[in-house]
């Protein structure tokens, strides 16, 4: 959640907080630097590390690795790739324009220009291809599957209605083409399989869940229908039972994926309420009446809600276990972390359990009062204009630059203060006497990345010509 370009006062001082990719830690950037935080704990935000230095706006950090994505408020088209426990950084990007944001997985590292994106080979940062001339795109919306075997893209594929363009990053093609939504695209995201995709538009009223890659819908949701409002993230558990939607006002939803009810058994009485007699009625009513009204019927409501202490702050879910348990955090330009219990089982409204500042000091508070009667020991079971997204791209990545080459005008890279042909034929300059790729202090191995957890990011030989 980039909070840079946000109107109003921020008197947290915030300019970037986001989850990573799988809900284990929260990176904040502020105007004095940046800090991740530790997400093991409802009772303590523990810092993982500290770093306080220039202005960042965007700051994305690979799983639980040490490798962090930094852009800068000064600086705001170049990309720093940094091992943060070590101190040092590993490569650095210039682009044409301001990155509007950074999307991370084990095999691909995106960055969002308003009207291009470029694919990164997060192993030596080469980048593998470029998708130009995208329909603007001033918050820089895509989301990236943070699976392997489905290492998909999605971004809008207009400015003027709600479509979904699905890029294969592996393969370097385009995939599919969705219509999600009437309305210009407003949130984006995929589940941890990247077998689903969930949507919303600036309308904010639906929001849809299709399959990836084929595209077709899977679910509809309604957040209401008093009044549009922008929804401002969607979230997937992680075993894609539940999505989450925030928005500008004071309620987060959280919806279940699940199938249709089965049929009552013939035999069996139906319960005898004025509920159930009217939605009898209005089933039968479904061939006469107007389609949009009966699309409404036949989209799902929230299965839990919770409220937020305030409305209009631009902020950020997610839905995690911690300490085995399902919970529900939301990060707020108001300066605060919340964390409110989720019950999986019969939903309603959920109890905050604890808030933190986001800015250090220790003035969470616990809440004193249950907001529901859900216990908190339960575990969480398992066309209106022309679209670009209709195209066909064309354009094929190229592993070698040729050095007579002149680079397009837009397409101006600066590799450690030296310019070279950028965009799909360039590699980055690494600082003075480091091979191109990260190596930590076991030399073992030092052509292929060095990370924490080498289960979740083993090395790999990578020869250069």
């Amino acid at each position: 959640m980039n909070l840079a370009g946000q109107g109003g006062d921020n008197s947290a001082g915030l300019l970037f907080v986001n989850f990573n990719q799988d809900c284990t830690s929260l990176a904040v950037g502020s105007k004095t630097g940046y800090k991740l935080h530790s997400l093991n704990s409802v009772d303590k935000l523990d810092v993982i590390y500290e770093n306080e230095s220039e202005d960042v706006c965007i700051v994305e950090r690979l799983f639980s690795s040490s490798l962090v994505a930094i852009v800068s408020l000064s600086a705001p088209r170049k990309l720093k790739v940094c091992h943060f426990k070590k101190g040092t950084e590993i490569c650095n990007y210039s682009y044409s324009n301001t990155i509007l944001a950074v999307k991370l997985n084990r095999l691909r590292l995106i960055v969002a220009l308003e009207e291009s994106l470029y694919i990164h080979n997060i192993r030596d940062m080469k980048v593998l291809h470029t998708i130009r001339d995208t329909p603007p795109n001033p918050l820089g919306l895509c989301a990236l599957s943070i699976n392997n075997d489905n290492c998909f893209l999605a971004y809008p594929g207009s400015a003027q209605i709600g479509e979904v363009q699905v890029f294969d990053t592996v393969n370097l093609r385009a995939v599919t083409m969705i219509p999600a939504h009437d309305s210009p695209l407003a949130a984006l995201q995929f589940n941890a399989p990247g077998t689903k995709l969930a949507t919303a538009s600036e309308k904010g009223t639906v929001i849809r869940v299709f399959s990836i890659p084929d595209g077709q819908k899977l679910f509809e949701f309604r957040r209401g229908v008093k009044r549009c409002v922008s929804i401002y993230s969607l979230a997937f558990s992680m075993d894609s039972v539940f999505l989450c939607a925030s928005s500008n006002t004071e309620t987060v939803h959280i919806f279940k994926l699940e199938g249709p009810k089965e049929k009552t058994p013939a035999g069996t009485e139906e319960p005898q309420s004025w509920m159930g007699y009217f939605g009898k009625a209005l089933m039968g009513a479904g061939s006469y009446l107007p389609t949009q009204v009966s699309d409404m019927f036949n989209q799902g409501r929230a299965f839990a809600i919770v409220k937020l202490p305030f409305a209009g702050l631009k902020n950020i879910c997610a839905l995690a276990i911690i300490s085995k348990l399902p919970r529900l955090l939301v990060a707020s330009a108001d300066g605060y972390l919340y964390i409110y219990n989720v019950d999986p089982a019969d939903g309603g409204e959920c109890m905050l359990l604890k808030q933190h500042r986001l800015d250090g000091r220790t003035d969470g508070t616990e809440s004193s009062e249950s907001l529901t009667s859900a216990p908190r020991d339960k575990p969480l079971t398992a066309a209106a204009g022309p679209s670009y997204a209709a195209k066909v791209m064309s354009s094929q990545p190229q592993s070698s630059p040729p050095k007579e080459a002149s680079p397009p005008k837009d397409d101006l890279y600066h590799y450690g203060g030296s310019p070279q042909s950028g965009g799909a034929v360039g590699g980055p300059q690494f600082p003075s006497g480091a091979p191109p790729y990260l190596a930590d202090e076991d030399t073992r191995d030092l052509t292929g990345l060095r990370l924490d957890d080498e289960n979740e990011f083993p090395p790999m030989t990578h020869h250069n010509d």
